[in-house]
């Protein structure tokens, strides 16, 4: 029997836990899944698959809400696994996350004593250091260094949306996907709609031809607003950089702006539909009309696009965040034999349908379970084409909208805007101005 004893301190066991992991990965190649793997594959014959009695070791990096709600569904994925390592740009929020999952339901595999809860800007190192399946869940512009070096440590990955926050950086996790694919690494993507059992059969029967030939795309993202965790006014010890960390959704370095944040969901839904081509021209407007006050950073509070494709479709696209707004979460492809509504499920027209599963469709449990499957079969999935693709997306629009230009994909794809701050340390950082169409420039 092997020692299954987590490794934690030093290198002891790692070369061979890892190659011993991705046992058969890289002569099966890496799989570029859209969806899960089929609802019928149950945990016992996941279970039963090469390294089955092996102990995963789990690591978070970003102790806010979805990174704890990630950690949970990963260890419900496998039974065999234990969390060992949280990090944090702030020692509060390790701290905080780390009693909140003592005290949940998967509390008694929360293996984290004091030597293996990091802060500061390099606390993802060590704790990717420390695991074998690492769960990335900080603000979007640190994504691509954190794929970067789980990449190269040979650990296997859950990644958040966005995976960017400017083309640099999409170009950066591109690279990193494919270095992961030769490596025999998993890397699971947090746009959850595509694990979601209900939005495959939906997809399945778009692409089959349910609806026709596709001529238009809907898809709409107005909520309310979303928290804020305090001025410097309110936190005088707050630095700059501290402050724009701890409020990254309205700083577009941090967030990439809320369309690229939330509405990316719709977007890849959209991109789902197109079949994973790109559009080819994007046009864009946007701005503060609510959320004026210098609290909010930087971002927009409402974006309306339009994607075009070379073939003529065209997707129409709206989100805000306003308080006191009605609010809607839709998505719609019309073609020449029918609509589908594809964020609820039901197709009219000449080929009628609605969901009616039964069962449990829980899709972030949904991605974790496909993820621990494809460690432990030692077949790996890889969703880099399509997160890059719906990242770089949400991007297109915003810069469309910032700059009043409509851009082509190609445009986007090459943009030389590099949003990194001048230096990673805590002290002062000036927000940069909130951008205005046709005076702020395409770079």
């Amino acid at each position: 029997m092997p020692d299954i004893t987590p490794q934690l301190h030093g290198q002891g066991g790692r070369s061979s836990r890892r190659s011993f992991l991705r046992t058969g990965a890289a002569a099966t190649g890496a799989l570029y899944a859209g969806a899960a793997l089929p609802a019928g594959l149950g945990l016992g014959r996941f279970l039963a698959g090469a390294g089955s009695s092996e102990i995963l070791r789990v690591g978070l990096v970003g102790c806010g809400g979805r990174g704890g709600g990630a950690v949970v569904n990963a260890l419900n994925a496998d039974p065999a696994t234990k969390l060992v390592a949280l990090g944090d740009t702030f020692a509060d929020r390790v701290e905080a996350k780390y009693q909140a999952l003592k005290q949940s339901g998967v509390g008694d595999r929360v293996e984290v004593d004091d030597e293996h809860k990091f802060a500061g800007f390099d606390a993802y190192k060590h704790v990717i250091d420390s695991c074998d399946v690492v769960c990335l869940a900080t603000s979007p512009h640190f994504r691509p260094q954190h794929v970067e070096y789980a990449v190269e440590k040979g650990v296997h990955l859950f990644v958040e949306k966005p995976v960017a926050t400017d083309a640099k950086g999409v170009r950066r996790m591109r690279a990193a996907c494919e270095a992961a694919a030769a490596k025999g690494l998993s890397v699971v993507s947090g746009l959850c709609y595509r694990y979601q059992f209900a939005k495959q059969e939906t997809f399945k029967r778009v692409h089959d031809g349910a609806i026709g030939d596709i001529l238009t795309l809907q898809c709409t993202y107005n909520t309310g607003t979303l928290w804020h965790r305090g001025t410097q006014k309110e936190h005088p010890e707050w630095s700059d950089m501290e402050y724009q960390i701890r409020n990254w959704l309205y700083f577009t370095w941090l967030s990439g702006d809320h369309i690229a944040e939330q509405h990316i969901h719709s977007l890849d839904k959209v991109l789902w539909a197109m079949r994973d081509v790109p559009p080819a021209r994007i046009t864009s407007t946007g701005g503060r009309i609510q959320r004026t006050d210098p609290k909010y950073g930087n971002v927009y509070d409402h974006f309306n696009t339009v994607y075009e494709w070379e073939n003529g479709v065209k997707a129409f696209s709206s989100c805000r965040q306003m308080a006191g707004c009605s609010t809607d979460v839709s998505d719609y492809a019309f073609g020449t034999k029918g609509v589908a509504a594809l964020q609820h499920h039901r197709i009219t027209g000449e080929n009628p349908w609605r969901w009616r599963g039964e069962g449990p469709d829980d899709m972030y449990q949904n991605e974790h379970d496909a993820l621990f499957r494809s460690i432990r079969a030692g077949e790996p999935i890889n969703n880099g084409d399509y997160m890059c693709k719906s990242t770089l997306m949400a991007i297109a629009g915003r810069m469309a909208a910032y700059t009043g230009q409509t851009l082509t994909w190609q445009q986007v794809e090459n943009s030389q805007l590099d949003l990194t701050p001048p230096a990673y340390e805590w002290g002062d950082l000036e927000v940069a101005p909130v951008a205005v169409p046709g005076v702020t420039k395409f770079v």
